[in-house]
């Protein structure tokens, strides 16, 4: 290590022993100080994840996706270092990897966009790729730009191999252009279809290749499905891993998982519910799997598992069931409709939006939220609050809902007094409501 790259440790070290002692986040700072001191610092960093590296990718799930995934990876009995707080830019993984000892594998979970700067310097063994929706497009652009983007840097990472869900258009077109450029590719994705309600705003309707509008035998949901090219140029590709048998409630999800590295199928089941969730889970089987993990060791760590960054949280509050969760783009949104849609309990709702730079200031997306379909919820009860508490009461309006405003989750329950406590709120917020939400659940309530 040059003596450059050692004066850039030794002060992001000391920028992280300063931080902690004074009870500050040391996701991001140290990283900072570090790279302004050497901005390839990562690269120097990269050999002490002595058996290699996994990086997460994609819009939705992957801070819940590389934290299970880091926890199966150490359930085992392998070391990991991770960036479990979601500090997904260069510098919140050059942060994460800046404690003394070495470890068995790096698990990183890394934006879109940072890609560019992260793969060219660690050089992951594996790429997980998610998903794309349409995310803070002041900040991203569209997503042919996030595409190339990701392109460019397995480009330049040969020797990553791409973790790919297949269902998902956008995610194959990346790994066409890649496998075409010699980059090893893995598929996973739902092997049969759920019978669900297709989303009626889904982000890719087009053919990769040819431009013409993809037919589909099913849709899991936006997007994700088994699609085809009229013209025969563009298909999802088959499935090195597939779920199947699935069923999704209230209570959560559970599936089996067929592969290619599996002698038999094998039952992968949660606590936490959603479609999306059952593709976060199948990404974090497979890249455990990759990293030496058993199944029988994938589902004692998600049996284990514990979310405390504030997507999809329990809470008690004042005896009743409060669910957070994230909910930054119409994709995700959406969601999180389907999620309280399958509570068959009257429920209150509180959407939570704010317009700071973490957030995207452009919040235009609201208006691909499928809000009408929580007009089927006669009981449902909404607030909206944050920066633009006025414009989703305002979408909310147009849905012929009636969202009252409110400033805190505080006020909301305190609304709530009089109501059965059988009742559960939901709060749905974007990035920067999400933080001060999740202290104020745990200030009043408890973890459930």
């Amino acid at each position: 290590m040059s003596l450059r790259s050692q004066l850039a440790l030794m002060a992001g070290r000391a920028s992280a022993w300063g931080l902690k002692n004074a009870r500050r986040n040391a996701s991001q700072l140290p990283g900072r100080v570090a790279l302004s001191l050497d901005p390839q610092l990562l690269r120097e960093l990269a050999p002490k994840a002595t058996k290699g590296s996994i990086v997460v990718c994609g819009t939705n799930g992957k801070t819940t996706t590389n934290n299970m995934l880091a926890a199966a990876v150490e359930a085992s009995g392998q070391s990991v270092l991770c960036n479990r707080a979601g500090a997904n830019m260069l510098a919140g993984v050059v942060a994460a990897m800046l404690p003394g000892t070495s470890a068995d594998w790096a698990v990183m979970e890394a934006d879109e966009l940072s890609c560019k700067h992260i793969l060219p310097q660690l050089k992951p063994t594996f790429l997980v790729l998610l998903n794309l929706f349409r995310d803070q497009l002041d900040r991203a652009g569209e997503i042919d730009h996030v595409q190339d983007t990701i392109v460019n840097a397995l480009a330049a990472s040969p020797t990553t191999t791409l973790v790919v869900c297949a269902d998902d258009p956008l995610c194959a077109g990346i790994a066409r252009r890649a496998a075409q450029a010699g980059t090893r590719v893995l598929s996973f994705g739902i092997g049969e279809d759920l019978g669900l309600e297709p989303d009626r705003v889904p982000e890719a309707r087009f053919c990769q290749v040819c431009g013409a509008e993809l037919d589909y035998d099913y849709r899991a949901y936006a997007q994700l499905g088994a699609f085809r090219c009229p013209n025969g140029d563009f298909e999802r590709a088959s499935l090195d891993y597939a779920a199947t048998g699935v069923t999704v409630s209230r209570e959560g999800v559970a599936f089996q998982v067929t592969g290619s590295s599996l002698p038999e199928s094998v039952q992968v089941k949660a606590f936490f519910g959603g479609v999306y969730m059952v593709y976060n889970l199948m990404a974090a089987f497979v890249g455990s799997l990759l990293a030496g993990t058993t199944p029988e060791q994938f589902q004692r760590a998600i049996d284990a598992y514990d979310p405390k960054n504030g997507r999809l949280q329990h809470f008690r509050a004042g005896g009743r069931d409060v669910i957070l969760n994230l909910a930054k783009n119409p994709t995700g949104f959406n969601q999180n409709i389907s999620l309280l849609q399958a509570d068959d309990r009257p429920k209150h709702a509180f959407f939570v939006i704010n317009d700071n730079a973490n957030d995207g200031h452009d919040i235009s997306w609201i208006w691909d939220v499928d809000y009408e379909r929580l007009n089927s919820e006669k009981s449902l009860v909404v607030y909206a609050g944050g920066s633009r508490a006025g414009d989703v009461a305002v979408r909310c309006k147009y849905a012929g809902l009636d969202a009252r405003p409110a400033h805190s989750v505080s006020e909301v329950l305190g609304r709530m007094a009089s109501v059965d406590p059988d009742v559960p709120l939901y709060v749905l917020t974007n990035y920067s409501a999400l933080w001060p939400a999740k202290a104020e659940l745990e200030k009043i309530g408890e973890r459930a």
